[in-house]
């Protein structure tokens, strides 16, 4: 098993495991219907349409 020839910096370090707890926006669409914005592949919670069709009566 290899082993690192030189010390990584603590900088190099945290840079390295700050990768791993970054945040990403979720999936935000435009409703067609009311034009709002939604989260993709979920009911409109504004108009209550789904694939231009009403799931939720509003």
């Amino acid at each position: 098993m290899g082993n690192p020839a030189r010390r990584h910096s603590k900088s190099r370090r945290d840079m390295r495991r700050a990768q791993t707890w970054k945040l990403a926006m979720p999936g935000m669409v435009e409703c067609p219907q009311c034009h709002e914005m939604k989260l993709a592949h979920r009911v409109c919670g504004n108009c209550g349409y789904y694939k231009n069709r009403v799931v939720v009566e509003k």
